[in-house]
């Protein structure tokens, strides 16, 4: 059986008038230390599946096993690390990261609790700024809090909603090999949120593509059969790795046109000709043409004394 599982999964909402069905019949499987990477839109409806994996929504039709087990809510057995960071802006890097261990590990003593802490600030290279609080922090220093805080609870799968997203180039980089060095050292169970075909390839063991919305659903899984540390370097030269990026783009592109339609309208132009400003000075003095309707222009005749 499948260490995490979703069963004919399916998510809207809204009242019966305005309904938006956002997921429909989704289904996965997640096998022990694997790391599966989902691609799709914006909008899409990547953050409401990675909730449903978390317990923090209930689906309305279908079942979320963990396990073997229903899953009756969240827990630290799945750690969830968010977009925005989510931290606590009045507490420094050490104790954004203590506060979760506290709570999960009470029974420890505080000698423990502090080495605990120590190990995982220092695990996301943050032991020089363990002392700074978010605003003294960048935008990836703090997502390597998030991602410390996360892995201080030891849950069994690590969720990533779209973590990198919001950072620059060079830092998402940085971030991305220092997930995949973690993941690699913890042997952790992974699912991954992303918009970006070439971060899921670099990372995961499995790609799976998600149709844009409404009642979006989980397309084929692709295998990343590339050797693990991969370099970004080399990767984008492998004949592999372009066959991947293909299939994985070439379902979202195909699965999205299946949502389009093609209509047609008459268009009403307006009937003028613009005004001729290729001289100022003629149209100041009154030489230059202004704006006419051909309807305007009147052919007469006029006889002149001579």
């Amino acid at each position: 059986m499948a260490f995490l599982q979703l069963q004919g999964v399916s998510m809207g909402y809204g009242p019966a008038s305005r309904r938006t069905e956002v997921l429909a019949d989704i289904d996965l499987e997640i096998e022990e230390g694997e790391f599966v990477a989902i691609v799709g839109y914006s909008g899409s409806g990547k953050t409401t599946l990675m909730s449903i994996l978390a317990g923090l929504l209930r689906p309305e039709s279908g079942k979320v096993l963990f396990d073997g087990q229903d899953t009756p809510g969240p827990g630290p057995d799945r750690g969830l690390v968010f977009q925005n960071y989510s931290l606590l802006p009045w507490l420094t890097v050490y104790e954004n990261v203590a506060l979760a261990v506290d709570q999960v590990f009470p029974k420890l003593s505080d000698a423990e609790r502090r080495q605990h802490t120590d190990r995982f600030v220092a695990m996301v290279n943050l032991t020089p700024a363990r002392d700074k609080r978010p605003h003294e922090l960048s935008g990836g220093m703090r997502q390597r809090v998030s991602v410390a805080r996360t892995l201080s609870m030891q849950p069994k799968v690590l969720l990533l909603d779209e973590p990198l997203g919001a950072l620059d180039a060079l830092t998402r980089a940085t971030l991305q090999d220092e997930i995949s060095r973690i993941r690699l050292a913890e042997k952790q169970t992974v699912v991954l949120i992303t918009n970006d075909p070439d971060e899921a390839i670099l990372l995961a063991d499995r790609v799976i593509p998600l149709t844009a919305g409404p009642r979006a659903t989980l397309g084929p899984s692709i295998p990343v059969i590339l050797p693990q540390p991969r370099d970004r370097r080399t990767l984008h030269q492998s004949y592999d790795f372009k066959q991947i990026r293909q299939e994985v783009i070439g379902y979202l592109l195909k699965a999205t046109s299946r949502h389009r339609t093609t209509l047609s309208r008459s268009l009403v132009l307006p009937d003028v000709e613009p005004e001729d400003i290729t001289h100022h000075s003629q149209r100041f003095f009154g030489s230059g043409r202004r704006a006419r309707r051909p309807s305007e222009l009147k052919t007469e005749t006029v006889e002149v004394e001579l």
